[in-house]
């Protein structure tokens, strides 16, 4: 799912901030601020939003349980990230662009921050010591469900899913490698960013 791509950019951008700044994402993300798939998260979102507009579709991505203590954080056109809501549970929520594929609401612990940083530095393998979790439940648009860095194939429309950023293998875990409407699925199966994808909420 290429939405990763997009999430990716907008996560990873805001994870790059992160790193960057050489503090744990949460506090990164305080100085500056990847679909979970094309990417590209990095064209922010729309212009002349309203900052409640963006409060708003962020906390669409999660259960209330999480977003109730999030942090909410909102990248611009240039990676320019901007808390828009400070949090205290580990979680951060992104508005995303319901305009630009690959970049839907979403949230994500500090573990998937660490995940989609080093997708978006192309590093060999993700290097986050323990499962991260990251819930898109106001869906998403991708373009590939085996192609972490297709950013071609016509765009595609997924429901609310969560995910669990972990090297699950199809083999030893019994779980399909092709995407399901329902039900979990490995995606991006046979390569070091495979994780776990699960249709709706949880």
């Amino acid at each position: 799912m290429n939405f990763v791509k997009g999430i990716f950019v907008l996560l990873t951008l805001t994870a790059g901030a992160l790193m960057a700044a050489g503090a744990n994402p949460r506090g990164a993300v305080q100085s500056q601020t990847a679909d979970h798939g094309t990417a590209d998260h990095g064209s922010g979102t729309t212009a002349g939003e309203t900052t409640q507009t963006k409060i708003a579709r962020a906390l669409s991505a999660g259960p209330a349980g999480v977003t109730k203590g999030a942090r909410i954080v909102d990248t611009d056109a240039q990676g320019k990230t901007t808390v828009l809501r400070e949090g205290n549970n580990g979680f951060t929520c992104m508005p995303g662009n319901p305009k630009v594929v690959g970049e839907p609401p979403l949230c994500a612990d500090e573990a998937s921050l660490q995940w989609f940083a080093d997708f978006k530095a192309h590093k060999p393998k993700p290097t986050n010591p323990v499962p991260g979790v990251t819930y898109m439940l106001a869906g998403a648009t991708q373009r590939s469900d085996s192609d972490p860095y297709d950013q071609t194939s016509p765009a595609m429309t997924i429901g609310p899913h969560w995910m669990i950023m972990w090297p699950f293998d199809p083999k030893t875990s019994g779980l399909p490698a092709a995407y399901k409407p329902t039900g979990a699925f490995i995606m991006w199966a046979g390569t070091p960013y495979a994780h776990v994808h699960v249709m709706g909420r949880p």
